[in-house]
């Protein structure tokens, strides 16, 4: 019963999935499979209920997993203090994110943990944030930023970082005369000819129809893309009129091409922020992320608390 062993039967414990669980700890499917029934085999018991479309934790399987995530800490605590490393983390945690975040939030995080524990390595991930609460909860990353829905999705732990205005933006040059030149339509009628540029799904676009449902606005929708960098793109052209957060726009090339539309009432901004597992929270690396996120107003209360 190897360390990487335990490795393998946490990763299908937290994504319930065997092909996400062998891409996360780099092993064919088979090779997961055959590891899990080793397991099995070595603890007498059943550790999952399985069958070609499911895979759930067995009573027993639950009880197992304490002991393992236990063992791992405790595995990985004599590894540092036989190497002379004892009080130093080191291994690897995942993280997901936009391209945008990663320009505008990871620098700082980054330096902090390269400074306070140089060796814990992050494996990055970037693409669209829409998906990043849902590869966390896979069990596929073991952190992901992104918005903040209305409600937070039971499991989950959120860490607040920073706000961003959710903004309507227009072409500066265009020909379409639908886009008034001036600024932003004053009133419900004069929204019913703008072509718009709106995500597909996700947090943005659920605020934006919820938007136009309280003016009573049917909206003309040109394009629906995925990712707010593609809307920057196709407003710069002067195709219509888009919806993304501020902190996109702040950090586009494209910025100088387009302009903010002033509206009332304004949109709800994006809470932005770190996901996790709750349940993760007990890992040494993980623990030590999320508290290095953590404001200062945040942990001195903290501090406080536990006097």
């Amino acid at each position: 019963m190897t360390p990487r062993l335990l490795e393998q039967f946490l990763a299908l414990t937290e994504s319930l999935h065997f092909g996400r669980a062998s891409e996360r700890v780099n092993v064919s499917h088979s090779a997961l499979s055959r590891s899990i029934r080793q397991l099995e085999d070595e603890v007498g018991v059943r550790l999952f209920d399985r069958d070609n479309r499911s895979v759930s934790v067995t009573q027993e399987g639950h009880k197992f997993e304490t002991y393992a995530r236990e063992a791992l800490i405790n595995w990985h605590r004599i590894q540092r203090q036989l190497q002379g490393d004892e009080g130093k983390l080191g291994g690897e945690i995942s993280l997901y994110c936009s391209v945008t975040a990663s320009h505008s939030m990871l620098f700082d995080l980054l330096e902090r943990l390269r400074a306070t524990h140089p060796g814990i390595d992050i494996k990055l991930h970037t693409g669209n944030p829409e998906f990043g609460i849902s590869r966390v909860q896979a069990g596929e990353e073991d952190f992901a930023i992104a918005a903040r829905p209305a409600n937070l999705p039971r499991g989950l732990s959120f860490q607040p970082l920073q706000s961003s205005p959710l903004v309507f933006i227009a072409p500066k040059v265009h020909n379409m005369p639908e886009i008034p030149v001036k600024g932003s339509p004053k009133n419900s009628d004069d929204w019913r000819g703008v072509p718009l540029i709106l995500a597909e799904s996700g947090l943005a676009r659920t605020r934006v129809d919820q938007w136009f449902k309280a003016i009573k606005v049917n909206p003309k929708i040109y394009a629906q893309v995925s990712g707010n960098e593609a809307i920057v793109s196709m407003v710069s052209l002067g195709l219509g009129v888009g919806v993304v957060p501020k902190i996109v726009l702040d950090n586009s090339v494209l910025a100088p091409s387009v302009k903010i539309w002033r509206v009332s009432p304004l949109l709800e901004p994006y809470r932005l922020g770190l996901f996790t597992q709750t349940r993760r929270l007990h890992n040494p690396l993980v623990s030590a992320f999320w508290e290095l996120t953590k404001p200062a107003s945040t942990k001195e209360s903290a501090r406080e608390s536990n006097r």
